[in-house]
């Protein structure tokens, strides 16, 4: 791999690689993108098979974390981590603390917080080398569990993509088929179930379906034929890449709005459900409650103000729609300019000059 060509490709800004021999820590962070803010991103802990994979995977979800934030209207940028490892064996205090050591090193250019195969109790092994990390206990004033907010935010962008669809954003006696009830989505059932909507769900958990039906009525059916089910809405809220050749045949719904990220396997797909009519609220955009609560805490947390916030992910689900209209594309495609367009308007804004032509802050 040529690295600085990776870098070059998509104006990424750092890539800094973390060794501990004593722990045996083997960890890349990287920075896309600062121009909103200091770069906010988890830590992803996975057994890659080599070294190759693992600074793909972080290279992808770091520019990944740019669009999100700036779409969500948080004033941070974009960056991720991974640690090199088996998050079922190895694990200790002594990799933690030697990881969040190099994020203190960074001086708050990086902020980290829980991802796939990380825990609050690993966020509080970092926070004792560092402040630069959210998602902690909280004891130590974090927010908690994420997954009711992330529910929320989801809940919130549904609403907007049924008004676009529907003429109306109340969800009472709409369907809506979930794909995967975990703990976001049992929270999104929550919601959908206390506005009246009626509910299909799936899950390869049994206990988890059996809590939605017990809980809010729902209809039960098998994990392949949650495509195919007579809905209004359907909400992918498990695997990724779940928009594809095989299930776009069989979808129903004329909204899809769900919890899931990388929903469209390709982009093609996206093309492809808009050239259908159906209505598709992007992943990023509609998921971001997770990160504008975790955001939050940046400033002292206060739920109240995190779920203000989180609230908002309604009108930007209308700004994507709005921008898709305007610009005659699919509205996956008007993320990513609602993401663009909002980073060059700070990036122009922050490389100012005093009318003497002394620089004032230049990147």
């Amino acid at each position: 791999m040529n690295i600085f060509a990776e870098l070059n490709k998509y104006d990424y800004e750092q890539l800094v690689f973390c060794h501990d021999e004593n722990s045996g820590l083997k960890a890349i962070i990287c920075i896309h993108d600062t121009t909103l803010g200091p770069a906010l991103g988890g830590t992803r802990m996975w057994p890659y098979r080599t070294e190759e994979e693992a600074i793909t995977d972080v290279l992808r979800l770091a520019r990944g974390m740019t669009y999100k934030n700036a779409a969500a209207g948080l004033n941070i940028g974009g960056g991720k981590a991974v640690i090199i490892g088996d998050p079922r064996q190895d694990k200790s205090e002594e990799m933690f603390r030697a990881f969040g050591r190099y994020i203190q090193g960074l001086g708050g250019r990086y902020i980290t917080a829980e991802d796939v195969g990380t825990t609050v109790a690993d966020m509080d092994l970092i926070h004792l080398e560092t402040d630069y990390v959210t998602g902690v206990s909280p004891a130590f004033g974090s927010s908690g569990n994420p997954s009711p907010v992330t529910a929320y935010g989801v809940f919130r962008g549904m609403k907007a993509a049924a008004k676009l669809a529907y003429g109306t954003d109340d969800l009472s006696g709409k369907v809506v088929a979930v794909q995967g009830v975990g703990n976001v989505a049992y929270n999104l059932c929550r919601h959908l179930h206390e506005e009246g909507a009626h509910l299909i769900v799936t899950d390869i958990n049994e206990e988890n379906v059996s809590r939605a039906v017990h809980d809010f009525g729902a209809k039960a059916v098998g994990v392949s034929e949650i495509f195919s089910v007579d809905c209004d809405i359907f909400s992918p809220c498990a695997l990724g890449a779940i928009i594809n050749d095989d299930t776009i045949p069989l979808l129903k719904a004329k909204v899809i709005a769900g919890a899931a990220n990388n929903q469209l396997k390709d982009e093609r797909h996206g093309d492809q459900i808009h050239e259908m009519g159906i209505i598709y609220a992007p992943d990023y955009v509609i998921n971001a409650g997770g990160v504008i609560n975790v955001a939050d805490e940046l400033q002292g947390y206060n739920r109240e103000r995190a779920l203000k916030k989180v609230e908002g992910i309604y009108d930007n689900i209308l700004k994507v729609f709005a921008i898709a209209e305007r610009d005659h594309v699919p509205s996956y495609r008007a993320a990513d300019r609602l993401a663009e367009e909002r980073i060059a308007r700070l990036a122009k804004s922050r490389n100012t000059f005093l009318k003497n032509g002394k620089t004032v802050y230049q990147r």
